[in-house]
């Protein structure tokens, strides 16, 4: 979803570009849909690196982009986000002396117990352009030393492609298929604070089985965490609905019509923000506090779960009236402008 609006950008610029697919997020549904959903050319590379702990699935993407730098020679390298292929791409890089340009650059929750933290931090430090969605991103990056000519404000090319989207969006067919009429909460978990530890887990199933006598509770399950939230309870049945991932447009079009969304993805409280739908983040901390000072989205712990879907239900749910700078859909065309610099 972010990559979708720089690549399409860029092939309007007439930029030669290698689509390199890392095969990190491998499950289909999770995976192959997004590149027909978002009209994204299929990846000329795929690595195939599967899953593996953070050490060996970053060597052995580490080993393999190194092989495909020196095949390809880039004139620059675009990452992005926090996974660990962003960070094996960006060292590769860098020790290859090829620069890196990091979309989405700056983010930071403070928390290195998240991987996703230590990723961000260290694809920044060796990124030559780096590519800010919001101004405290900039100022984070300041702060670690970074040269401010080397820091652009383009905006969240997330958003570019939900509104490039939306007018494909249709709720009914997975409606009808759920049998879900009325209010409905929305719910996706794959962080491992959540969905690695049992006794959170067990608390965040709780919840939602108590949020389920309210209104139904639709959650498409993860692979990440299908195994230790399936152990905890959390099953189909009694409000709710437990069903496989769904495709980019299909979850984008039942979240624009849901009553509360209830995640702990940073995308989604992205994408959320802009839809007006109330965002229950279940997270200590955000990298993304942007969508809390100017969006819909709310921190919770495990056991606000149900406190946070009743303060919507009840009307006490307020969110700020000014939405992101910048979140306009043109953040591809901006970060393509910037990099015809090396063609």
């Amino acid at each position: 979803m972010k990559a979708a609006p720089v690549i399409h950008a860029a092939d309007d610029r007439g930029l030669k570009q290698t689509l390199v697919h890392t095969g990190q997020h491998y499950d289909t549904l999770m995976s192959d849909v997004f590149f027909s959903d978002l009209g994204i050319p299929l990846p000329e590379i795929n690595l195939g690196v599967g899953s593996g702990s953070h050490a060996r699935q970053t060597a052995t993407l580490m080993t393999s982009l190194e092989e495909v730098f020196a095949n390809v020679e880039p004139s620059v390298v675009v990452v992005y986000g926090d996974v660990n292929s962003t960070l094996a791409a960006a060292v590769t890089a860098a020790k290859l002396c090829i620069p890196v340009a990091h979309v989405e650059a700056g983010l930071r929750s403070f928390d290195r117990t998240m991987p996703e933290e230590v990723n961000r931090v260290v694809t920044d430090a060796l990124s030559e352009v780096l590519f800010a969605t919001s101004p405290e991103a900039i100022g984070h990056l300041a702060n670690e030393g970074v040269s401010p000519d080397r820091v652009h404000l383009v905006g969240n090319p997330m958003i570019d492609t939900l509104f490039a989207a939306r007018a494909r969006f249709d709720d009914e067919p997975v409606r009808e298929r759920l049998n879900l009429h009325g209010d409905f909460v929305l719910s996706t978990l794959h962080r491992p604070s959540n969905v690695d530890d049992a006794d959170v887990a067990v608390r965040i199933v709780k919840q939602i089985k108590l949020a389920a006598e309210l209104l139904p509770v639709v959650v498409p399950l993860h692979p990440r965490g299908r195994e230790l939230l399936s152990g905890a309870g959390l099953v189909d049945g009694q409000g709710v609905r437990v069903i496989d991932p769904l495709g980019y447009t299909e979850f984008a079009s039942l979240m624009s019509v849901a009553t509360v969304v209830l995640t702990d993805s940073g995308g989604i409280q992205e994408e959320t923000t802009m839809l007006d739908v109330p965002c229950l983040t279940v997270r200590p901390n955000t990298e993304r506090p942007i969508t809390i000072t100017h969006g819909t989205n709310r921190l919770v712990d495990p056991e606000g779960i149900l406190n946070g879907i009743t303060s919507v239900l009840d009307g006490s749910w307020v969110a700020p009236v000014d939405r992101p700078p910048l979140w306009d859909g043109r953040a591809g065309e901006r970060i393509a402008g910037m990099l015809h610099v090396w063609t």
